[in-house]
């Protein structure tokens, strides 16, 4: 079996991160980010669930996620999985939508999974740009082109993306958000939120695509990265957003992220600028 290599790195001028997964067998529970996701799939099969739809992507597919986008994805077949991905939070993406269509509006993909020749023929170069720490101001012009024919051509605006949310299911992501820190319970949500157990929990997992819990756990993953990316070591990390210990909170970053804290937190080291970090 091919050996696993997984590679990340920050880059500074473009300001957002890219992953180089090889060799994957891992599957990825559902989840979401709230930053995009650009990723393009260099070998292998896999079966991805994102938001009503599943999808079997392989070599050549490209798979866009919006904030908040639930997914999960597990291995087809007996191989392995390649893959190259960049995560592009919400303030950078506002900042080149604006770039290449003259509005300060966030753009929604409309297609979670796509082929397109033209977008690969962008995509891959820029990733080896980035990886590399070369391309002078080739690697901005690249990341433009390809945002551009991706917003003209699969783009609309993100409210029409996103389904709208009933005023309760609201009100618990809100308690959830407020309380990251904290051990709740499932009462405390009801009750702020003004539901029933089980009505909460059939109407936020059809509004959001994920459990309660899940949510919850993703907002601290989410929070983590923030305090990881600014050099919080990852016990601090793990006690800061909530986790009980730090087992458990190496368990989730690697399921949600696909890399160790430690890792993560090494590409905003000046030594991980240089090239990003590898694991095995």
């Amino acid at each position: 079996m091919k050996k696993e290599t997984r590679t990340v790195a920050y880059d500074d001028e473009l300001r957002m991160e890219a992953y180089r997964f090889e060799g994957i067998v891992q599957p990825f529970p559902s989840h979401f980010h709230e930053h995009y996701v650009i990723g393009f799939v260099e070998d292998g099969e896999r079966v991805l669930s994102c938001r009503d739809g599943e999808y079997a992507i392989e070599e050549g597919s490209i798979v866009l996620f919006n904030p908040g986008d639930s997914h999960a994805c597990v291995q087809s077949g007996e191989g392995t999985f390649d893959y190259r991905g960049f995560n592009i939070s919400k303030e950078i993406m506002l900042d080149l939508a604006e770039e290449v269509t003259g509005e300060r509006e966030l753009p929604g993909f409309s297609k979670n999974v796509i082929y397109d020749e033209e977008a690969a023929c962008h995509l891959r170069p820029l990733h080896e740009m980035v990886m590399k720490g070369t391309g002078e101001f080739k690697k901005e012009e690249t990341l433009l082109f390809l945002l551009s024919h991706l917003i003209q051509n699969y783009g609309q605006p993100s409210r029409r993306c996103i389904p709208e949310c009933r005023q309760e299911i609201e009100k618990a992501c809100e308690y959830m958000a407020g309380h990251f820190t904290e051990r709740i319970y499932l009462d405390q949500i009801c009750r702020h939120a003004g539901l029933s157990k089980s009505t909460l929990l059939r109407a936020f997992t059809k509004e959001k695509g994920v459990t309660p819990y899940r949510y919850f756990e993703t907002i601290r993953i989410n929070e983590a990265k923030k305090l990881l990316s600014e050099g919080v070591p990852p016990v601090e990390a793990a006690i800061r957003t909530g986790f009980s210990d730090q087992s458990h909170f190496t368990n989730y970053f690697n399921q949600f992220i696909g890399i160790a804290p430690g890792t993560y937190r090494e590409i905003f080291s000046e030594k991980g600028r240089d090239g990003g970090r590898h694991g095995e």
